[in-house]
């Protein structure tokens, strides 16, 4: 009875991580039948990318690439679980015929079982292909093909098998609730002033609903592409009462409301938040104002542009099992952060210490972080966002190499990835200011810069910012200029070459930063912190060999426990 009992209990364990295993977030049925069920989650930094095939079959079953929807040319693994137990192989197809056996297996079995007429097979794979019979998974929509058996005998499939083309790596799932709808919220017939760059904030309320909804797509709605640079709506706290619009942050009501609720970035694309979370509205939400913001790129200063730009809100009343979130980090939008001319790889730094968020919430919890926003302006060439504990960097949260200033989208991890209260997150941002010959200041313009990374995650905390900003008192000190004036002299006036800039960026980074903590309320923690050392991205390695001894460890560890309950119980 104990020894039932444990299996039954350790089966409904692995029940319940397969229904909410964050690495594996996005999964699609094959086939229309709904027999033929995929999940899957990847890590572009670690280069890999995470499989579950469900088929309803008692065979084999086979998953793949392939160039064009058939056999020819593809990319195959099959598996299965037989009267010697289970097998799984790495092949390739020259044709309508039985795939060949690759050479070089590079997919990782992780686990396959077989119970209830259902055959589940998990396995792992590189992202880029490791040898010449391997496709790459690219970030284009690709053509997966399956094919299943009755038996374990592998031969030919007959009607059991299918085409589905999904892009893995930008997946964006389209749910259509029965109870759909939306609202928009949007500027209405603006006037562009003939600015360069212009942020017109306008606070609006949401619709009224009687109880809480959950908001699970976010589209943009741009009137004028060539003049929207961004987009951003953000919460306002209860003191704030009426409509109002007006120039962003000239005046004190509209730098009252700084929770961010959604962002969309020049080049993104509509958002859809994972199917265990949704961004909350009505209920006890329902009376709170929004501010709107827009930021107009108006490069050429045109005249009489009218605007009509916003975001468009879908909601259910189907509630999911989390609230989200967005956490602003990075650096601290602020003057006197200053960015030399003539550089050709200069680092800023923003940090967030999540071990200071119980200053201001009275029930902080961990984050699951499962989208981020990159951000800079014009100089940006790199963001990465590093993740510390215990003072050891032990991932990297999210990182755009080839950061490119006109396709700012939200970008999906492909995973959740946990934030613990009291891990550090530290974004740095590249920037590359060779054709400038003045100070590049952190500011709003978009010649000038930031450093930002918006977290989407969940369960939602009434959180607005965790960011830094280097001690410029400590700065002025330790380049020897004290006084303000006499600093920002120094620094307009200073032959900017390979060797002053390197020191300049070192005495940043090596100085005590004001690390701020703000609530949606506006409540405040300051308090200091170092800039930890960033490593470098390693390049992904190509994952090879099966392994099958998961199950077998899991087994012996099971009768281990069992014997040790009957000895002593």
């Amino acid at each position: 009875m104990v020894t039932l009992s444990l299996v039954l209990l350790l089966l409904s364990v692995q029940w319940s991580w397969a229904q909410e295993d964050p690495l594996l977030p996005f999964s699609e049925h094959l086939d229309l039948e709904h027999k033929v069920r995929l999940k899957w989650g990847f890590d572009e930094i670690q280069g890999s990318i995470l499989f579950e095939l469900t088929v309803n079959t008692s065979g084999w079953v086979s998953f793949g690439f392939s160039p064009k929807g058939g056999m020819t040319g593809a990319d195959i693994v099959i598996g299965g679980v037989g009267p010697k137990g289970s097998y799984f192989t790495d092949r390739h197809a020259v044709g309508n015929s039985m795939p060949v056996v690759d050479q070089q297996q590079n997919y990782k079995l992780l686990s396959l079982t077989e119970s209830d007429g259902k055959t589940v097979m998990k396995f792992q794979r590189s992202i880029k292909a490791c040898d010449e019979n391997d496709l790459i998974i690219t970030n284009l929509p690709m053509k997966l093909i399956y094919a299943y058996g009755q038996t374990d005998e592998i031969e030919y499939h007959s009607t059991r098998r299918g085409t589905k083309e999904l892009n893995l790596l930008k997946y964006m799932p389209r749910v259509n609730p029965p109870n759909s709808k939306y609202f928009d919220m949007t500027m209405i017939n603006f006037t562009v002033p003939a600015n360069q760059t212009h942020y017109h904030c306008k606070i609006m309320k949401a619709p009224t609903f009687d109880r809480k909804q959950h908001i699970y797509r976010i589209e943009p709605l741009i009137t004028n592409f060539d003049l929207v640079h961004h987009l951003l709506l953000y919460r306002c706290p209860a003191s704030v009462t009426e409509a109002f619009e007006a120039e962003c942050y000239t005046s004190l009501r509209t730098n009252l409301c700084m929770e961010t609720v959604a962002v969309w970035g020049v080049g993104g694309g509509a958002f859809e938040f994972p199917e265990v979370a949704g961004l909350p509205i009505g209920g006890h939400v329902s009376d709170f104002f929004y501010r709107l913001e827009v930021h107009y790129n108006n490069a050429n200063k045109s005249r009489g542009r009218v605007d009509n730009s916003g975001l468009r809100f879908y909601y259910t009343s189907e509630l999911r099992q989390h609230d989200a979130a967005v956490l602003g980090t990075g650096l601290v939008v602020a003057p006197w952060y200053a960015i030399p001319p003539k550089a050709k790889s200069f680092l800023t730094y923003g940090l967030c210490d999540t071990a200071y968020i119980p200053t201001v919430l009275e029930t902080p919890h961990d984050l699951q972080v499962f989208s981020v926003m990159l951000h800079t302006h014009l100089a940006g060439r790199k963001v990465r966002v590093g993740h510390f504990r215990g003072e050891k960097q032990i991932d990297f949260l999210a990182a755009d190499e080839n950061y490119d200033f006109a396709y700012q989208d939200v970008t999906n991890l492909g995973k959740t990835k946990t934030v613990k209260l009291g891990d550090k997150l530290l974004v740095e941002c590249t920037y590359n200011t060779e054709n400038r010959s003045t100070l590049t200041w952190g500011g709003l313009s978009t010649s000038d810069e930031m450093c930002l990374a918006f977290l989407f995650y969940y369960p939602a905390m009434n959180l607005s910012g965790c960011m830094s900003f280097p001690n410029t008192t400590t700065l002025r000190s330790e380049m020897g200029t004290p006084g303000l004036n006499t600093w920002l002299n120094m620094m307009s006036t200073k032959t900017w070459n390979d060797t002053s800039i390197n020191q300049y960026q070192q005495t940043l980074k090596r100085i005590d930063q004001l690390v701020i903590i703000v609530d949606s309320f506006k409540n405040t923690s300051r308090n200091t912190g170092l800039i930890p050392n960033l490593s470098v991205i390693p390049s992904a390695p190509c994952i090879s060999g099966c392994n099958t001894k998961n199950l077998a460890w899991l087994l012996l560890l099971l009768c281990l426990l069992v014997q040790f309950m009957q000895k002593y119980y």
